[in-house]
């Protein structure tokens, strides 16, 4: 009775898993049935993407949950926005279309829910083996991240505020598990001015990978376009901490009794306002932090500690309420703060709000193109019309009078369409150049300008007189900004200003030492933490150079001693001889070097076996470069001549050769087997102008004229035309029954 139900249960068992596996495979195509974004969005599969998205933006405003209270409209708006997601990508559709795919993680051909891996190696379930229905919550939404949007909008926006990013994927149990320390997080840095992000690891692999981000889940940290990742427990503090190193050092300077002074009067070199925060807490305020990184290229911010008794002295000269956070901003007097604000709250908005209402000095000195189209913006409508009243000038102390009456006539002028501001002519030369006609600035000089486009273009006037700060000047001044406003065809004059030298830029030296820093921290922080997969090509750039370096080492260590000894130089060459032409004859069978052309001299070896006997192969024929002695075979030159086609070879050239006795110079291309040469004979230039022979002379005076003529005068400067022709195969071919014996004084012709 045992055995059999066993043997029953055995039986059994197979069945319930087979069945098992076929209500699974059955649930799991229906799940994967149901969710069809072309359903969803109400379009066809051939819809064009106009028509998606016109879908799409109708169906999202029906179905948004802040327009829409209906209980399942949130979900329907997910549903929504996902199936635009992939129905607007191409590659997401056709993945799509092809292989029910919507998730780029998953290889092509695969489908989307494959809970069993391989029955192969062990019954393996996936994470999505259960498949339950999970959607996003909808808060996060707007913090999604998209390829085009990050390199847009988010890495710009990077350098005026730090950007924290959670990295996720679809099924990851340990985002979930981080979640809730994650929203009070962001609940807390995001009203502080913390930009906040999410990149889904399996719709947007691109982004990913610009960021670096190969797993979920990773929180990233960006500020000014530098990617740092966090590296420690998840942990609220630890997140905040995070955020609060991003932020450069230095962005505020703690200020006592002892410095404040210093500090107020930097204006004079920053050429920035002052802003002064009191506080109870002994330590820089994030918030604070961060204010001052976004407004740090235009306000220098001081931290004084209200609790310390080294600011007693400020606290009683500014009348400081001890209660509550207080901010004073400073600017050129730095014995009266220009605004003041104080909140027990002081929230990120109302911070923003202040300092930018007070971002350049009252008269700033224009050390940047970006600070001049700020101050000076070009006309955009008749009603915004801004004037930049202009003061150039020097830095010498004898022009320091009137620059401080201008500032004063700038304190007491304040107009909504009127800038104030000021140059010196030795750091902007261009533009006062550009304005004032090449004339050096003698005495200061007041220019009224307005800008008409981003070209450069001006309209101006200068006011006559130049600025000495005198009550005449202001009087003057006053006249013409009144008249300037009543009429602006004021301005006749018109010009184009070059862009401005940026001051404060540092030089290249420290911009290198500042981005070789950032390297060399990036570099250590891979090293740290085991980011292999960024580190990989550096490594073997690295290794690479020392396998070659102790390669090279190598090699020379264990060579030859009498290799490394210096080779002696070689002997003078001696006048080369007949003898010794004839016994190099011998070996010009060796192989030539590539650098140079070998040329032989043509002996009875090398003239039987390259010409006489000489057979067609199937490959190519190379050319033989040969010099043939006119002396030593004076008859082989007559009888080639005599040889050859009297209807190639005119008979009045055969005679005129056949006379001469000197042939150096010719240059003849012989095919040995179809038996036909071509011939270059040297180019007559003319006589010499030494030669005081007759047009009378006879022909054997005109015979040794030419002679002479051509031994003075270069004898193959057209021999590179002539080879063109040659490899062309334009120049007339000569043929000859057979071809005459090298030394034969009989002049014999060899048998074919």
């Amino acid at each position: 009775m045992t055995v059999r139900s066993r043997s029953r249960d055995a039986r059994t068992c197979p069945a319930l898993l087979a069945i098992f596996l076929l209500i699974l495979s059955v649930h799991l195509a229906k799940s994967a049935s149901e969710y069809d974004p072309y359903k969803i969005l109400g379009v066809s599969r051939s819809a064009s993407q106009a028509e998606i998205k016109r879908a799409y933006k109708s169906l999202a405003r029906e179905w948004h949950p802040d327009k829409n209270k209906d209980p399942k409209a949130e979900d329907m708006f997910i549903k929504i926005s996902k199936s635009y997601e992939i129905l607007s990508n191409e590659e997401r559709r056709s993945n799509f279309d092809r292989y029910g795919q919507m998730d780029e993680n998953q290889p092509f051909g695969q489908s989307q829910h494959h809970g069993f891996r391989s029955f192969h190696n062990s019954f393996y379930f996936d994470e999505s083996f259960f498949h339950f229905p999970r959607s996003r919550d909808f808060a996060d939404s707007k913090y999604m991240l998209h390829h085009a949007q990050f390199n847009s909008d988010v890495l710009p926006d990077s350098h005026k505020r730090p950007y924290l990013i959670k990295v996720t994927s679809e099924w990851c149990f340990a985002c979930i598990h981080i979640e809730p320390v994650w929203k009070e997080t962001v609940q807390e840095l995001e009203p502080l001015g913390v930009g906040i992000g999410i990149v889904d690891l399996g719709y947007e692999r691109r982004l990913a990978n610009q960021l670096g981000a190969h797993r979920a889940p990773s929180i990233i940290g960006l500020v000014n376009g530098r990617v740092t990742f966090f590296h420690q427990a998840v942990v609220r503090e630890h997140l905040r901490q995070f955020v609060e190193d991003l932020l450069p050092q230095k962005l505020v300077e703690k200020i006592t009794d002892n410095n404040y002074k210093t500090f107020l009067d930097s204006w004079h070199v920053e050429n920035k306002p002052s802003l002064l925060l009191f506080d109870q807490v002994p330590i820089v305020p994030l918030l604070y932090k961060l204010t001052a990184f976004a407004f740090r290229n235009y306000v220098r911010f001081g931290f004084v500690d209200q609790g310390e008794t080294h600011n007693a002295r400020l606290l009683r000269m500014f009348n400081i309420n001890t209660y509550a956070p207080t901010m004073l901003l400073f600017k050129e007097d730095t014995e009266k703060p220009v605004d003041i604000i104080q909140a027990r709250g002081m929230k990120r908005q109302i911070m923003d709000e202040f300092v930018s209402n007070n971002k350049f000095l009252q008269v700033p000195r224009l050390v940047s193109q970006q600070l001049f189209d700020e101050l000076c913006p070009v006309k955009q409508f008749h009603r915004r019309r801004k004037y930049c009243v202009l003061l150039i000038t020097r830095e010498d102390q004898a022009f320091l009078p009137g620059n401080k009456a201008f500032l004063d006539f700038a304190t007491t002028n304040k107009k909504d369409v009127l800038r104030f501001a000021y140059i010196y002519q030795r750091h902007q030369q261009p533009l006062c150049q550009a304005l004032l006609y090449n004339q050096a600035v003698v005495s200061p000089q007041v220019v009224i300008l307005e800008r008409r486009s981003q070209a450069g273009k001006v309209l101006y006037r200068s006011v006559s007189g130049g600025w000495n700060g005198s009550e005449e000047d202001k009087y003057l001044l006053h006249e013409q900004l009144e008249l300037l406003q009543k009429d602006p065809t004021y301005l006749s004059s018109d010009a184009t200003l070059p862009e401005l030298n940026n001051e404060m830029a540092p030089i290249f030296i420290i911009q290198w030492m500042n981005a070789a820093y950032d390297y060399i921290i990036q570099i250590y922080d891979d090293l740290l933490y085991s980011n292999w997969r960024e580190m990989m090509p550096i490594l073997s750039l690295i290794f690479s150079a020392l396998f070659i370096l102790f390669g090279t080492v190598i090699i020379q260590a264990f060579s030859e001693p009498g290799d490394s000894k210096p080779r002696k130089p070689k002997p003078k060459e001696q006048p080369q001889t007949e003898d010794d032409a004839s016994s190099r004859a011998s070996t010009s069978s060796r192989p030539p070097r590539k650098d140079f052309v070998e040329v032989t001299e043509l002996t009875d070896i090398t003239y039987t076996s390259n010409l006489v006997k000489l057979r067609p192969v199937l490959t190519f024929s190379t050319l033989h470069f040969s010099f043939l002695n006119a002396d030593k075979h004076r008859h082989w030159m007559p009888s080639l001549l005599r040889s050859a086609s009297e209807a190639a070879w005119s008979e009045s050239h055969c005679d005129d050769d056949e006379e001469s006795s000197d042939y150096s110079g010719h240059v003849l291309a012989l095919n040995g087997y179809k038996k036909y040469f071509c011939i270059f004979r040297p180019v007559f230039t003319g006589d010499d102008p030494n030669d005081s022979s007759s047009e009378t002379s006879s022909s054997s005076d005109r015979r040794k004229s030419r002679s002479r003529s051509r031994s003075i005068h270069h004898k193959l400067d057209r021999l590179g035309l002539w080879m063109e022709r040659l490899m062309e195969g334009t120049l007339p071919r000569l043929q000859v029954p057979a071809w005459p014996m090298l030394d034969d004084t009989n002049n014999s012709f060899t048998e074919s």
